[in-house]
């Protein structure tokens, strides 16, 4: 079962996507668990950096929509910093505000569906923007 981190200000985003991927059927296939900051003890505040090192100790994917390169403590500046080749990757969701559309957002839940089965795949890599 993979573990994901929802970012805290896409919650409502996400579950539209949580529903395409259940519609899709994808939920069957691949097991995956969405978890917030408060079932992980994550304040809300939390800098990016701190994000980062929670979901790759814990074996979690970060979902989100707007970490940027603003400071030394941002998430594009940590996955420069502090990226392995074995570090699991951040799911970016490219257009938040397209979720609502049901063709975008079942786009998106394939291809967070074929990330997650092929996980191997993609460790090292950062980012990765979806759909």
């Amino acid at each position: 079962m993979i573990p994901l981190l929802v970012d805290h200000n896409i919650e409502g985003q996400v579950a539209l996507l949580w529903g395409a991927l259940t519609t899709e059927g994808w939920l069957d296939v691949v097991p995956m668990r969405l978890m917030r900051f408060e079932d992980v003890a994550l304040a809300h505040d939390s800098t990016d950096r701190e994000v980062w090192r929670l979901v790759q100790a814990r074996g979690m994917l970060l979902l989100t929509a707007n970490r940027n390169m603003d400071g030394e403590d941002s998430l594009e500046q940590t996955i420069r910093a502090e990226n392995t080749s074995t570090a699991l990757p951040v799911i970016t969701i490219s257009t938040i505000g397209r979720m609502v559309e049901a063709p975008y957002r079942i786009r998106c839940a394939t291809r967070l569906a074929e990330i997650v089965i092929y996980l191997s795949n993609y460790l090292g890599t950062g980012r990765l923007f979806i759909p």
